[in-house]
Parts: structure tokens; sequence; C-alpha cells
């Protein structure tokens, strides 16, 4: 099974064939509008017009599952990011990432890729862990989860909410020139990595 499996709503509640984007590097984010990741919307749009004309798509699946932090409507969503970010990449409309009503795609993304961290995600995900006590191992714990997947529709990676658009960048640079990604773990994580 591959990305390209899944058909999605996007934010006008259309159907998406994610085989749309065959070819394309993907970065798919869980997204929100009154998170304190929220100003990632910022980085993430210079990512999308750095490398959008190389092959690069960004894809937004809000969530409002974390706090609420995600309220409104797709219409509403849309017009925030916009106004307040720029936003231009494609956006979807609003989904559980974890749960029984778990969209099936964020099912098949939390099980392929492990998620990398930096030191600061551990003390991140103690805080959080007040807010999400019945988090399972693989689910998404927060906003702002993203996954980069190659060419090919392979998940090459997943990244903890504040792994910051910037510290992608270059992973994102080598997967557009065709270039492997090689991701060093950090010392402080037995199975998380940078």
């Amino acid at each position: 099974m591959k990305i390209y499996d899944f058909i999605v709503k996007d934010a006008e509640n259309k159907d998406v064939a994610l085989s749309e984007y065959k070819g394309k590097v993907l970065l798919v984010v869980n997204g929100a509008t009154g998170c304190g990741f929220t100003p990632q919307y910022d980085g993430l749009q210079k990512l999308y017009e750095k490398y959008q004309p190389d092959g690069f798509e960004i894809l937004d699946f809000p969530s409002n599952q974390f706090l609420e932090q995600a309220p409104g409507t797709n219409e509403e969503i849309v017009g925030f990011c916009r106004l307040n970010f720029g936003v231009d990449f494609k956006q979807f409309s609003k989904i559980d990432v974890n749960g029984a009503n778990e969209e099936p795609l964020y099912n098949y993304l939390k099980t392929t890729a492990e998620e990398y961290r930096n030191k600061e995600t551990a003390e991140l995900y103690k805080k959080l862990k007040q807010y999400t006590p019945d988090i399972k191992d693989n689910d998404i714990r927060w906003n702002f989860t993203k996954f980069l997947i190659d060419r090919e529709g392979t998940v090459v990676a997943r990244f903890s909410p504040n792994i910051t658009p910037e510290e992608i960048d270059q992973h994102i640079a080598k997967l557009i020139n065709d270039e492997e990604v090689e991701i060093v773990c950090h010392p402080d994580f037995s199975n998380g990595c940078l």
C-alpha cells in the first residue's frame, strides 16, 4: 500500500485522489489554527514557495482533536491561514487523526515511519501527556506532526510537532534532488532521531 491508494476530502468537501500527487515530494501535516505551533504555517508556506516549482507539495489536514485547537469550519480555517500566513498550499477537510473515527490515511501514515524527535521533544510530550492520557505508541501526539514522503510515495520520515519546517528543509532538498535522506539519531532517544 502507498499513499496514492487513498482518497480524501479537500476543504470544499470534494474527493481528491492522492494518486494526483504521484512523482511529487510531499509533506503531510495535521495543522491547527489555535495552537502554540500555529506560527509554523509561516515556515511551511516558505518551504512551499521554495520547493513547489521543483515538484513539492504540502497537504494540510486540520484536526480539532487536541484541545479543540482547530475550531471553525473548513472555510474559516482556510481563510485564517491565508489571511495570517499567506498559505496557498492544499488544505483538506478537518479530520480525526486518532481514534475510532480517524482518517484512514492517518492510520496508514502512523504505521509506516518511526517518529523523529529532537532533545526538546521528550519534555514537550511529558507536558502534553496531561491532555492526551490515552495516546497509544503510534498515535499522533499533537498538532503539526509532519510526514515526509518521497517521489515514489514512500513515507521516509515522521517529525514530532516541535520539529520546525526550517529543520526539515534539508531533507526536502535531498528528496527534490533524488538523494537519499539520512536522519541521524539523537543520543537521548533509543527510538527517536533527528
